[in-house]
């Protein structure tokens, strides 16, 4: 009986010479969670530029291993065992990030926090609170609506308008107070300031009281944004041209660190 040769038994590589099967699952994955987490199979082939028997077989291996759900519509959905992996991951990049956010801290005097953008929510990552008595404080995994957060603003400001309006038209942009940006147009015209500015400003408009400045994190592996939050009274606006430049170096720094941990 001839033996096969190696050639035939091992996966097909890719370019990069990484397994193409793999980094076709992990893509079809990432679509999935661009798409608000649920696709049909012809959106994923529209998107991909994949074949759908090609994407109907992956999606049924990661079905089988609980990464991806079917929906009783045949649609599918991301599965539960994602957030196990989701969980870890923002843990280690919290931890990565605590240094600099103690340096934020040590340089404007303000709470530091990192947050990324899961699905449509923001959620928090890592924080290290301001040293003085007065001071804001946002539990690590507490979630939020992006409309009404300086890091919102930061992490959606480069998201083409039509995906920003989708986005909110699933969130609905409740008022957290009555300094809210609550249109879609109003909370285009804030991502439009991000992007002419280099930075992101909550003005009231999470908690009454609370100013907050938010830059995203270049290049990062996945969406995140670093931020300092203050009282209204500390974090002025002669403050803000003082902590910007303080923030979007440490974004820099701690966007390298990542790109070198591998994270």
């Amino acid at each position: 009986m001839p033996t096969s040769s190696a050639s035939t038994t091992d996966p097909v590589k890719s370019a990069g010479g990484g397994v193409q099967s793999l980094e076709r699952a992990f893509d079809l994955l990432e679509r999935m969670a661009d798409a608000g987490g649920e696709v049909g199979l012809s959106e994923l082939s529209a998107s991909s530029g994949l074949p759908l028997p090609t994407i109907h077989r992956l999606m049924r291996t990661l079905v089988a291993c609980g990464y991806v759900r079917q929906q009783p519509n045949r649609r599918y959905a991301l599965g539960p065992r994602l957030i196990r992996l989701g969980e870890s991951s923002a843990r280690l990049l919290g931890t990565w990030a605590r240094p600099y956010l103690a340096r934020l801290v040590e340089e404007t005097g303000e709470t530091a926090n990192m947050a990324l953008l899961d699905g449509d929510e923001i959620v928090y990552v890592a924080q290290v609170p301001s040293k003085h008595s007065m001071r804001m404080f946002t539990e690590v995994g507490r979630r939020v609506l992006p409309h009404s957060t300086g890091v919102g603003k930061a992490l959606l400001a480069n998201t083409p308008d039509d995906e920003v309006r989708a986005l909110l038209s699933r969130t609905g942009m409740p008022a957290a107070t009555e300094k809210t940006i609550t249109t879609p147009d109003g909370f285009l015209a804030a991502l439009e300031d991000v992007r002419r500015q280099g930075y992101a400003v909550d003005d009231n408009e999470q908690e009454i009281g609370v100013r907050c400045l938010a830059v995203s994190v270049p290049d990062s592996p996945t969406a995140a944004a670093i931020s300092i939050s203050g009282p209204a009274g500390r974090v002025t606006e002669a403050a803000t041209e003082k902590i910007v430049p303080v923030l979007q170096q440490v974004a820099v720094e701690l966007s390298a660190a990542l790109a070198s941990s591998g994270g």
